[in-house]
């Protein structure tokens, strides 16, 4: 299995990056991250998922802000720290709108596809909070290019605003899967249902379920938001959906 860091030239700048390709090579997957950026966690993950024959990608989709530092996750429990660490990321995050995330995405795309052992073909992009969200943007913008994607705990799914991820789930052709976080803030029940009302009136293959008694970040094992029960259940529902979409 070949590791390493790379960088991703995009329109924007230059995009740091997680690159992990299986011996003997694989379809193409694109992770995208959740706020906190590349860490050992993520680079586990894409592990996982390339263990099962996948080449996969994890891009610092923040990288207009520079490649993000080293998070000592035990951080996050000092209020301050946590404080500091949001307010440098916040506003890199709302930045990444649909028509930057796209530009990016389309680059990440072509950058996994040059290298070696890969897959020519449609991608499945797996992303995780913010990622899920710019997940479903990407598929939107992208149909040709995007062949199925997964969002775990995604946020703002379906808001009123004029830009909402929801309002596009027409120009899907692919397959989608929603595990949604129980209590969630940022993905609320109404949220959810206005969400699967759409993608039904669209006629979208897709998947959309709750996970009971599991909070936003329940798939990452190195923050205090982790259910390891509903980590497997990700796992479970995400090689299916590769094996249905390879």
């Amino acid at each position: 299995m070949r590791k390493e860091m790379v960088n991703v030239p995009t329109e924007d700048g230059v995009a740091d990056a997680y690159l992990v390709v299986p011996d003997g090579g694989g379809p193409g997957v694109i992770l995208f991250m959740d706020a906190f950026g590349l860490r050992p966690r993520l680079e586990e993950m894409a592990e996982t998922i390339a263990a099962r024959g996948y080449a996969v990608l994890v891009p610092n989709l923040l990288y207009r802000g520079g490649p993000l530092p080293k998070i000592d996750m035990a951080d996050l429990a000092d209020a301050s720290k946590r404080e500091a660490l949001f307010g440098r990321i916040m506003p890199l995050i709302g930045a990444l709108d649909t028509a930057a995330i796209t530009r990016d995405a389309a680059k990440y795309i072509d950058f996994l596809h040059a290298q070696d052992g890969v897959e020519a073909g449609p991608v499945v992009i797996t992303g995780y909070c913010m990622g899920g969200t710019n997940a479903l943007r990407v598929i939107e913008a992208l149909p040709d290019r995007v062949k199925a994607i997964a969002s775990f705990h995604g946020g703002r799914l379906a808001t009123d605003q004029p830009d909402s991820p929801h309002l596009a789930v027409g120009n899907i052709t692919g397959e989608v899967y929603f595990g949604h976080a129980d209590n969630d803030h940022s993905m609320s029940v109404d949220q959810i249902k206005v969400l699967e009302a759409a993608l039904d009136e669209a006629g979208v293959t897709y998947r959309s379920e709750l996970y009971e008694g599991a909070t936003h970040g329940f798939t990452m094992s190195d923050t205090a938001a982790y259910n390891a029960a509903g980590e497997q259940r990700h796992w479970e529902n995400l090689f299916a959906l590769l094996e249905r979409t390879r």
